[in-house]
């Protein structure tokens, strides 16, 4: 199985070696009184300083001007950052990260909508809802934006997808194939692989056209820079220079991306020109004017967007959006007057502050949730060793560890991303605690396997004993040999999987092949209790019509007579010997007839119990018989002695007493019943 490569960075820019171009920034750097990498809103920097509004006939010269306003600006600036160092640092690094922001969107325009695609939580998701999530992405939003998704996503199904092959692989080492040999695919795996190289596709494809834009707008930024700088030595009406200096601004704003390399020096080149212009510009005091007042009103709406971001509860939304408002006031607004300027650059600064302030607290308190995170995941991953260590004991309890530890490995997946810092470390511990859980499940069905191995023996054996004795007509010694070893291959164990239906197959088809002999046989002997029932029913109806002797003696005879014919008669079928009740009832009223004693018409029917018990081929009945008798007589004679104990606590009451006089009856009953019990005792012994 081949893996799934990682999302590489992409870059399709190459930095742009122009002899010609290279030369015209340098050419500026000389004029420009700030430094290459410099941050356009930082204040040391701010677009407005350097230009002062003078009375135009007491104007000193313009290098006088622009020198004097530069020194009292930078001492203002350095006075500023002695106060206050801690926080201009801090306050320097969020216009660091917007500069960088604005430098990268004004690269690649389509940059800016990865700030408006959703983040899901790709560590929860399946396989199968990662790869519908890349199709979306890559058929709905622009390549370039969705840079940061593709990698999570892939990211997570990389994991995703090794934890699954390693727990294949496993089963497929545990079923006793070869690690050399195992191969794993899916469709969902590949379905991805697919998806993912259309992205790439795509990707190389978006950078390849836009490195080719990027070489041409900069060239074309850098044919304004130089038709800005040839601007104050023309001899026209001003008018006419203000206007074109404003066509030449907007054609700025409106050429496209240029490589980032060159971002900072392009716009500093171009605003160190716009500069100039103004300066040369104050010399016209009502164009100047409508153009800061102009300027002083856009900004002041920026300002007042920015204000109102900083009580957005949304605080990356409003911090994406203050990138956007920086961008404005770099590149497409101007200088306003010289008396506005600090106070509206506080404004914005402290609305920046605000907003920065509270994205840091928000980063915080994602850390926060993280930190819970990485303490769940540590939680199971130990609970996960704790697991492992576990000795197992049988292939049952194994099976219910394996489902805890899916379940635990599942929750792991879902309990959200943790510091990037121990994010490695996290998930190499994990990878560990399940690799310790899975050598110990390798171990155990690795031992199980050379017991199965003994069970396939043992079970082999039991099948040529039933095979050996499955023609066999001894009914009698086989029939309990063959119920042995049905018993003993049931508390055998298991045997390899490969070999357990096939052996099944033929233990069973032996066993059956002995039983359904024995069955044949006792369905032969069925007809023959069928026809002893007809011939009973028959019988029964006959005795309807006996007349007995006169004689008790002679009578009595007579009955034993018919109830010898009828045992003679044979064994009925089990669902039709409640014809045997019948003829009981039966011989219960001739015996009442002859007025027998009933001690000695009890004697006379279970002599013929007797005798049915006798002639049956089980002699566990007779044996139970037996045992039933035995219990009877000592049940009889325990209550007889309760009975006589009772008496005892009627010392000082008569014998006329009717409860006295129940009990001597109960005791007389109780010993009646006793003696027969006796005597059946005595019959039945006489049997062994």
């Amino acid at each position: 199985m081949s893996d799934i490569n990682k999302s590489e960075e992409v870059d399709g820019t190459e930095e742009v070696n122009s002899n010609d171009n290279s030369a015209q920034l340098n050419d500026n750097q000389n004029t420009e009184d700030t430094s290459s990498d410099v941050d356009v809103i930082d204040e040391s920097t701010e677009p407005d300083q350097g230009i002062e509004e003078e009375n135009v006939e007491n104007a000193p010269s313009d290098a006088t001007e622009t020198t004097d306003e530069a020194t009292a600006t930078d001492k203002t600036i350095h006075n500023e950052k002695i106060v206050d160092s801690a926080t201009a640092e801090e306050h320097d690094k969020v216009l660091n990260e917007i500069e960088e922001s604005n430098a990268e969107d004004a690269e690649d325009e389509g940059n800016k909508d990865r700030h408006t695609i959703e983040v899901k939580a790709y560590d929860t998701m399946s396989l199968e809802a990662l790869v519908i999530e890349l199709e979306k992405l890559l058929k709905n939003e622009k390549v370039q934006a969705i840079k940061s998704h593709i990698d999570d996503i892939n990211s997570e199904f990389k994991t995703k997808l090794q934890a699954l092959v390693d727990e294949k692989k496993e089963d497929f080492i545990n079923e006793g194939g070869n690690e050399i040999d195992f191969h794993y695919s899916s469709p969902v795996q590949k379905r991805y692989k697919e998806a993912y190289r259309q992205y790439r596709k795509k990707v190389n494809e978006h950078y390849q056209g836009l490195e080719k834009n990027l070489k041409q707008n900069l060239v074309d930024k850098l044919e304004i820079i130089e038709e800005l700088k040839g601007l104050i030595n023309v001899e026209e009406n001003i008018n006419t220079t203000y206007k074109h200096f404003k066509e030449l601004q907007e054609q700025w704003r409106n050429t496209g991306p240029i490589p980032r390399d060159k971002y900072n020096n392009a716009w500093n080149s171009y605003h160190h020109h716009v500069e100039r212009f103004y300066d040369f510009l104050h010399i016209n005091r009502d164009l100047r004017d409508l153009d800061f007042k102009h300027n002083l009103e856009k900004k002041l709406l920026i300002i007042e967007r920015a204000e109102e971001l900083a009580k957005d509860d949304d605080i990356m939304r409003a911090f994406r959006e203050l990138q956007e408002l920086h961008k404005m006031w770099k590149e497409e607004l101007g200088p306003v007057g010289r008396e506005h300027r600090e106070a509206i650059w506080e404004r914005f600064k402290v609305a920046t502050k605000t907003i920065n302030d509270k994205r840091q607290v928000y980063y915080k308190e994602i850390d926060k949730v993280y930190e819970k995170n990485l303490e769940h995941k540590l939680e199971i991953i130990l609970k996960i060793e704790q697991i492992a260590i576990q000795e197992n004991s049988s292939h049952g309890a194994l099976q219910n560890k394996i489902k805890e530890v899916e379940v635990l490995r599942d929750a792991f997946f879902n309990a959200g991303k943790v510091p990037i810092k121990v994010n490695e470390a996290t998930w190499a511990k994990f990878k560990e605690s399940v690799r310790l859980f899975n050598r110990k499940k390798n171990v155990f069905y690795k031992d199980l396997k050379k017991d199965q191995y003994k069970n396939l023996q043992l079970k082999l054996d039991l099948i040529k004993i039933a095979e050996d004795n499955k023609e066999s007509d001894d009914f009698e010694s086989v029939t309990p040999l063959m119920k042995k070893i049905q018993g003993d291959w049931k508390k055998i164990g298991h045997v390899p999987r490969k070999d357990s239906d096939k052996i099944w197959k033929r233990f069973k088809a032996a066993c059956n092949q002995y039983f359904d002999r024995i069955h044949a046989k006792r369905n032969a002997a069925s007809e023959e209790q069928v026809e002893a029932y007809n011939k009973k029913n028959e019988f029964l109806k006959s005795l309807k019509d006996l007349k007995l002797p006169e004689d008790k003696k002679e009578g009595v005879e007579t009955i034993k007579d018919q109830i010898k014919q009828w045992q003679n008669l044979g064994r009925v079928p089990s669902d039709k010997r409640y014809i045997d009740g019948k003829f009981q009832k039966m011989i219960d009223s001739l015996l009442t007839d002859l007025k027998v004693d009933k001690t000695e018409a009890e004697m006379i029917k279970y002599e013929n119990k007797l005798d049915s018990l006798s002639t049956s081929d089980d002699s566990r009945n007779l044996d139970n018989e037996h045992s039933f008798i035995r219990k009877k007589i000592d049940e009889v004679k325990g209550q007889i002695n309760q009975l006589e104990n009772n008496l005892q606590f009627f010392t000082n009451v008569g014998e006329d007493n009717p409860l006295v006089k129940e009990v001597h009856g109960n005791i007389k009953n109780h010993k009646e019943a006793l003696d027969l019990w006796k005597a059946k005792l005595q019959k039945i012994k006489k049997l062994y």
